[in-house]
């Protein structure tokens, strides 16, 4: 049997300086003092043209998105089961954002806003703003207080769009 090295121990942050001085040893068992944020005019300045910059406008930009957002493998299935129980109401697409996962929809009869995630659209099409749909109604978790739109069927794909599959593939209507 051959015998192992011994493990060098190497440490990861930036090595103290020894002072040699009289009685001094070379290695010091304090940690390194933290490291300090920089102060200089340039990243100060940086700091604060960022937080005073304008932003950019954005339909949901006015809209609370729940965090965590509820997704249909996160629904509990008494939810599930009440939300297909209910009833069928029509709206339209008022914003839909494929990269983020969600978007919102605007009721036929009025009312606020519904938000929509990506995991309760039903059919082949991404939807786009002014899609006509149908959908049921489920209440958002914790507190039940919110509502967001399931079991999302798109009826009437938006005139003069172009209207993208799942799978990538535009079409334009």
């Amino acid at each position: 049997m051959q015998a192992q090295p011994p493990l060098l121990l190497v440490p990861l942050g930036p090595l103290p300086t020894p002072s040699l001085g009289a009685g001094a040893s070379a290695m010091s068992s304090e940690p390194p003092p933290p490291a300090q944020p920089p102060t200089h005019q340039a990243s100060v300045g940086l700091l604060d043209t960022q937080q005073a910059r304008d932003r950019s406008p954005s339909p949901l930009r006015g809209h609370v998105v729940p965090s965590p957002l509820p997704t249909r493998r996160t629904r509990t299935f008494s939810a599930t089961v009440r939300a297909s129980q209910g009833p069928v109401y029509k709206g339209v697409c008022k914003c839909f954002c494929r990269s983020k996962g969600h978007g919102f929809i605007t009721p036929a009869d009025g009312g606020p806003d519904i938000f929509l995630h990506i995991s309760d659209v039903e059919g082949e099409y991404v939807p786009v703003e002014g899609d006509e749909v149908t959908y049921k109604m489920c209440s958002i978790p914790p507190k039940n207080e919110k509502l967001q739109a399931v079991e999302v069927v798109i009826t009437h794909l938006a005139p003069g769009t172009k209207h993208e599959t799942w799978s990538g593939h535009v079409v334009s209507s």
